[in-house]
């Protein structure tokens, strides 16, 4: 009995497109920038440097006290806020994110920027 179970773990495992090589880091980078007295955001997307999705994520932000509140290279990232406050949460998927956003930002917020990076 061990030894088919071993079978069909291991034949599961090779059949599995999840377990066809190693997994690829991503390569690229994202940013959100954000004012919260403005309200102004900015994001970037798969940038080559961790420093060209910051500055791209400030020039589409459009004021000049937007800050980055938060960058992420191989998943993505989501701002919530609310009229008081805002939270930046990471995850492997948009939607990862963006509920991590509204859970730690609390009632009456709302996603206001996402970025994902490939």
């Amino acid at each position: 009995m061990a030894r088919t179970l071993f079978l069909a773990v291991i034949g599961f495992a090779l059949g599995n497109p999840a377990h066809a090589g190693p997994v690829r880091e991503s390569r690229s980078y994202a940013a959100i920038a954000y004012h919260a007295a403005s309200g102004g955001v900015g994001w970037a997307a798969d940038r080559a440097t961790s420093r060209e999705a910051r500055l791209e994520a400030l020039r589409q932000c459009a004021h000049p006290k937007c800050e980055v509140v938060g960058t992420v290279r191989g998943g993505c990232a989501a701002l919530a806020r609310s009229e008081r406050k805002f939270k930046l949460q990471k995850g492997v998927t948009r939607a990862e994110a963006e509920t991590k956003a509204l859970r730690t930002c609390g009632q009456g917020c709302e996603i206001a920027a996402w970025t994902c990076t490939r």
